[in-house]
């Protein structure tokens, strides 16, 4: 399977250490956390899944050390609706942008506790599969680009601005998927 996440980036996260690591991660995840929690708020019975997605992402912007229950996380995280496997595919809007945010934070939460670029790439792999969609289905739109961009300006050694600038992407995400769906 051929990755999107660009060669400079995944040259820097096997390069730059476990920190580096978990920052890109936490950005990462930062820019999905709104489809998410923004898709599955109001759901029967979801409650504690958003109030973990929540605090999951929160947890992994303390980049200076590894998760302590990443295993656990991962474990639980995997209990979700949207990682159990469906015969019949994922096909709402709703549900496979859930998906991807879903599958980041389960990358970004390997990768937080093990210090793993493999796990990194595939969390970035995630979110630029999903922006790749969007792309695809939302006319002009280059949320692509702009994760590409925001990868890139994660492991440039200056990190400032990269919380805001993820929360501000993360916002724009989810307008444009909630526009997309059929009420």
């Amino acid at each position: 399977m051929e990755k999107l996440v660009e060669g400079t980036v995944t040259e820097a996260l096997h390069d730059g250490g476990s920190e580096a690591i978990r920052l890109y991660v936490a950005a990462c995840t930062e820019r999905m956390a709104p489809l998410f929690v923004g898709l599955r708020a109001g759901e029967p019975g979801r409650e504690a899944d958003l109030d973990f997605y929540a605090e999951s992402v929160r947890d992994l912007w303390h980049a200076d050390r590894p998760l302590a229950d990443a295993a656990e996380g991962v474990r639980q995280l995997e209990r979700f609706w949207e990682l159990q496997p469906n015969e019949e595919g994922i096909t709402d809007v709703a549900d496979t942008y859930a998906f991807f945010a879903a599958l980041c934070l389960r990358y970004a939460m390997l990768a937080h506790g093990s210090g793993s670029a493999d796990d990194a790439v595939s969390c970035g792999h995630a979110a630029l599969t999903a922006m790749g969609m969007l792309d695809q289905n939302v006319p002009g739109a280059r949320f692509l680009a702009e994760e590409q961009r925001l990868q890139s300006l994660s492991l440039s050694g200056d990190a400032s601005g990269l919380w805001d600038a993820s929360v501000a992407a993360g916002r724009e995400r989810f307008r444009a998927v909630s526009g997309r769906l059929t009420r």
